[in-house]
């Protein structure tokens, strides 16, 4: 059998000669003639090109023109580097230069060369959008020795891997993006935590300092209520005794003195509660008329002293009513006009007039025709501790009264503002939303004179519990008010816990600083004995913090009355409690009552 190939105009023939007839034809007629495999070889199912040593086509598989989408009569005769030339939108193209190479050694070293994976893109033909697409191929190329032992042909094999090196490249993408993204993830959990740290130590920094605080006001509202319990006490005695001429104004002086004393502290304390959100305010219609005239006669020894004229009470309707805080808004009302009173010049007027606003809302109106104030004042106003020039012209005060009116305006749900102009005087108004008089619980009628002898109708035994001597002796002193009333005084708290036991008290009048034990702790073990758990129990503290007082009331304390007491606070939480049953225990509207928590 000798195998020859030969070559057409157009086809190579591998003519095989000496085969056996009935391989060699098909038929009587057909025996030993050239057998034409192209057929075979177009329709192998691997890509296949070949090349002759000039590097030009001469055949080329179905499969490859497919994968490669070019045509037979397109490439055949055609340099393999003019038909498939480099991707010219890729600089660092290189698939020209590396078959080439390879094509090289196969031609010089006369034998295969597989070549790496190759980045070949191949060009798109016209109808497909022209351009080039990205493939990647896996070559080898095959030296076919003629008879002179020289190559005669080559046969290029290849392997389109382009979907396989896509996937590596995604997967290696996703890789570094995970990684990346492991790398992010864990800068930002550690920031997160870090940040965490921080603010774990800012919110640590800010409780401790919010604590200091506390601690701070606590002390300072003690150590400066203490004493003035017993001045406000005894002056205000002294100013329902029968003094007369140069002593009965001393003690007015004293009395007023203490009482302004008083009401700045009680500014510096509502400020507090005002930034640690534990004001309470209690809103309901509110009698507009009747405050404002309770007001200015309040007010009205401070305009004579002043030689500033207020001008009459407007004369509103008994059934125009504002919803608001009684308590708060009469603090507001006397705020304003004592300013307005402050400030104003000698022979100056200071007026209150009320307006009906838009939407059902009221205005009050407290005007003065004092010095005004210039613009650049205005957006400090109401600053707290922002004095202005008020300390260089000589008038006293904390800077507190305006902040604190604003605030307590608007929890009440009403506005505060201001319009003036120096020499022009100074209008400060505040708007709240009128109310329904029909729901108002406030009763005018006045209260019977607490100041009057009184007796109960049977005898009452009180222990007071309290370990300075001045203060035992100023209740002893309100007490003659009710002479049906025994004060046994204990300044210990288990000198008291024994008398309790002993004597059975009526009520019980305690004090939280006590050198044994704190009151608190005292008021826990009456509560834990039968004899004495149910025995009403009233703090006179110098302790104003809001938190202190509501644990109290949670203890069951029947009324929390703050230093400096008052005589009528006093006498009107002993009138409620020991004329309750025999149980003593207030209602909760009584307790509201004689509770005097918040007063300015």
């Amino acid at each position: 059998m000798v195998c020859t190939v030969r070559r057409s105009r157009r086809w190579y023939y591998l003519q095989v000669s000496g085969l056996p007839e009935s391989v060699g034809s098909t038929d009587a007629h057909t025996a030993g003639p050239a057998i034409d495999f192209r057929a075979l070889f177009e329709s192998a199912p691997g890509l296949y090109l070949v090349l002759d040593p000039r590097l030009q086509i001469v055949a080329a598989s179905d499969a490859y023109l497919r994968a490669t989408m070019t045509a037979r009569e397109q490439i055949l005769g055609r340099d393999i580097f003019e038909v498939f030339p480099d991707n010219p939108d890729d600089p660092a193209a290189t698939g020209v230069t590396n078959l080439r190479a390879s094509l090289q050694r196969v031609l010089q070293g006369r034998k295969s060369d597989t070549m790496a994976v190759q980045k070949y893109d191949v060009e798109l033909p016209a109808a497909a959008g022209g351009g080039f697409e990205e493939r990647y191929w896996s070559p080898c190329n095959t030296a076919v020795l003629g008879p002179d032992g020289h190559v005669a042909y080559i046969i290029h094999q290849v392997e389109d891997v382009t979907a396989y090196v896509q996937l590596q490249q995604q997967d290696t993408q996703a890789q570094h993006q995970t990684a990346e993204l492991r790398r992010r993830t864990e800068q930002m959990q550690a920031e997160i935590l870090r940040r965490s740290q921080e603010l774990h130590e800012t919110n640590q920094a800010l409780r401790q300092a919010n604590e200091a605080k506390n601690e701070f006001l606590s002390r300072v509202s003690h150590e400066l209520r203490t004493p003035l319990n017993a001045i406000l006490g005894f002056s205000e005695l002294l100013t329902l005794s029968e003094l007369e001429g140069d002593q009965r104004d001393w003690a007015a002086m004293i009395l007023k003195a203490g009482r302004h004393l008083l009401a700045l502290l009680n500014d510096v304390l509502d400020i507090a509660r005002i930034e640690s959100g534990n004001l309470a305010v209690s809103v309901e219609p509110i009698p507009l008329g009747a405050l404002i005239a309770d007001v200015l006669d309040l007010v009205r020894p401070l305009a004579a002293t002043a030689g500033v004229q207020l001008t009459p009470a407007p004369q509103l309707p008994d059934d125009l009513c504002v919803a608001a805080d009684r308590q708060r808004l009469r603090q507001v009302l006397i705020n304003l006009l004592s300013n307005a009173i402050k400030y104003n010049h000698p022979t100056g007027t200071a007026s209150v007039i009320v307006e009906h606003r838009p939407n059902g809302w009221l205005r009050v109106r407290v005007i003065d025709t004092g010095r005004g104030i210039a613009p650049q004042y205005l957006s400090k106003l109401f600053t707290p501790f922002e004095r202005l020039d008020a300390a260089q012209a000589g008038f006293e005060g904390t800077g507190l009264g305006l902040a604190l009116s604003r605030h307590l305006m608007a929890s009440m749900g009403g506005t505060l503002d201001v319009s003036s102009l120096p020499g022009n005087g100074s209008t400060f108004w505040l708007d709240l939303p009128a109310a329904d008089p029909a729901t108002s619980s406030h009763t005018t009628a006045e209260d019977a004179d607490l100041l009057a002898l009184r007796s109960y109708p049977s005898p009452k035994l009180v222990l007071y519990v309290e370990d300075m001597v001045e203060n035992v002796r100023l209740v002893e002193q309100i007490l003659t008010h009710r002479p049906s009333v025994t004060l046994i005084p204990a300044m210990l708290a288990g000198v008291a816990l024994e008398l309790a036991r002993e004597h059975h008290p009526d009520l019980v009048l305690l004090d939280l600083h006590l050198p044994d034990m704190p009151g608190d702790q005292l008021l826990t073990l009456l509560r834990a004995e039968a004899g004495t758990c149910n025995l009403p129990v009233v703090v006179l503290s110098a302790d104003a913090t809001q938190h202190h007082i509501d644990q109290l009331h949670a203890a069951g304390v029947a009324a929390y009355l703050t230093k400096p007491i008052t005589v009528r606070d006093l006498l009107h939480a002993l009138d409620q409690l020991l004329d309750q049953h025999s149980d003593g225990q207030p209602t909760d509207q009584a307790r509201n009552q004689i509770t005097n928590q918040d007063k300015p």
